[in-house]
């Protein structure tokens, strides 16, 4: 059976409230007893000493007797509540407020019963029937104690007062118990409720509804949860659809070679290509194997960089790497007739990174805006230093890149419609692995481009001095 977090933390609390309860009754109970006795026992030792030092009036030369020294005694015990005894030395009782002990003997008195204290509860020496607070005080004179004067109030009248206090404390905790419950419907509207609107969210992405959104505008860790949830549902969406370009992408790519080899090498076995035509018809089955070794081999490299595998750094000099870069491309820039134009700042710029990396990114753009540039163009190649980083640019005079295509041309096998029509034998794997080798070395790559007019790759390295 499933438990809901809310009826969860309702039986916590009210497990709370009702464990609190029985321990705020008993320990105040307790305690609200033992302070009435002390405070009652301190009243009444005061109004018996008061009535004593009358009664050593007699011991003092004063010829008053016992039972008409002090008048009041009635009075003073309905005003208390209590029954007073005078009583000698032996635990006789000389005086009685209410009469009926009157020259009756306490079996097994002892004075000193109450130890340090001025009190004493229970029967008194078996003389109540029930508790009662007792207590003394000496009636001395001539320097001896003669008798004691003693007050006995009914522990039920303690009991009482103890009840009315406990009383007004149980009603108030039980007030804060019910305004406590407010915590509840808090709970519910800024808690609960927006982790079941999370949980139901978390199971609709683990259902595959990617599509499905948590609507929670609140700006606290919840909203941030729920927002955090959003985008991670919105990346997995774009992955999986990423994901499924991505093997469209690979089965055409490594079908569309594939089959040109196959069709190739049967129309020469069965003899439809002439012998004459035949090595023209292999150099074209080399081309289709190299483009997918190519292929092959990019997605190795990004695989590589995925993978983590670290990067075998060292200082060397940018400028010279893309010098050599620009002349691997003497070919294809003769046929095209396209001319470089290499600006650096200083004649040699050391760099901290992967050589054969960042050798392959030079090779990467620079082939790309070979592919792109018209023919009798020119490729802008630069790298200058700017805030303890060096920057190298990249820049064709080409077709440019269309708005729609710009924030997707480092995505993996992407290519745009004029890519398409312009790179026959590309991968679309170049820019994803120019962009991969660029982050791992902790640097961010940037693109400018303006349709008709030509677009510019930046990318920035550490300089040498700086890793030393």
């Amino acid at each position: 059976m499933k438990h809901s977090l809310y009826l969860k933390f309702l039986l916590c609390y009210l497990f709370f409230g009702i464990t609190g309860f029985v321990a705020v009754a008993t320990l105040s109970s307790r305690l609200t007893y033992s302070y009435l006795t002390r405070s009652r026992s301190r009243t009444l030792y005061d109004e018996a000493s008061l009535i004593a030092s009358t009664y050593s009036t007699v011991y003092q030369g004063e010829d008053i007797p016992i039972a008409n020294a002090y008048p009041q005694l009635r009075a003073v015990a309905t005003y208390l509540q209590a029954q007073i005894w005078v009583m000698d030395r032996n635990g006789s009782v000389l005086v009685d407020s209410e009469g009926k002990r009157d020259d009756d003997v306490i079996p097994n008195f002892d004075p000193t019963a109450t130890g340090n204290r001025s009190y004493m509860t229970g029967t008194y020496f078996g003389s109540f029937p029930y508790p009662v607070l007792s207590v003394s005080a000496p009636i001395t004179g001539n320097y001896r104690t003669h008798g004691y004067v003693v007050i006995h109030l009914p522990m039920e009248e303690v009991q009482s007062s103890a009840n009315e206090i406990l009383n007004i404390v149980y009603i108030t905790f039980g007030i804060v118990f019910l305004l406590s419950l407010s915590i509840l419907l808090v709970f519910g509207l800024i808690v609960y409720r927006p982790l079941k609107a999370i949980t139901e969210g978390a199971r609709q992405f683990a259902d595959g509804t990617l599509s499905y959104r948590i609507h929670i505008s609140s700006r606290d860790e919840m909203g941030y949860l729920a927002d955090t949830m959003n985008y991670m549902a919105d990346r997995l969406e774009r992955s999986e659809e990423d994901e499924r370009k991505f093997i469209q992408n690979v089965s055409h790519d490594f079908r569309s070679p594939l089959t040109s080899i196959k069709g190739f090498l049967e129309a020469i076995l069965d003899g439809t290509i002439p012998t004459e035509m035949r090595e023209k018809y292999l150099r074209r089955v080399i081309d289709e194997a190299d483009r997918l070794t190519k292929l092959t081999q990019g997605m190795l490299t990004l695989n590589s960089l995925d993978s983590g595998r670290r990067l075998s750094r060292s200082n060397f000099d940018i400028n010279r790497t893309i010098r050599a870069t620009a002349e691997s491309f003497e070919v294809q820039c003769t046929e095209k007739k396209l001319h470089f134009n290499l600006r650096f700042d200083v004649e040699q710029e050391m760099v901290f990174a992967d050589y054969e990396k960042i050798q392959q990114v030079l090779y990467n753009l620079t082939d790309n805006a070979i592919k792109f540039s018209d023919v009798g163009g020119e490729i802008d190649i630069q790298s200058y230093e700017n805030r303890g980083r060096v920057f190298v640019s990249v820049k064709d005079h080409g077709c440019g890149i269309s708005k729609k295509d710009r924030g997707r041309v480092f995505d993996r096998f992407y290519k745009s419609d004029q890519s398409r029509g312009k790179d026959k034998k590309g991968t679309g794997l170049g820019l994803s692995i120019v962009r991969e080798i660029i982050q791992a070395h902790g640097e961010n790559i940037d693109l400018i481009s303006t349709e008709g007019v030509g677009s510019e790759f930046i990318f920035s390295l550490p300089k040498a001095e700086e890793t030393l």
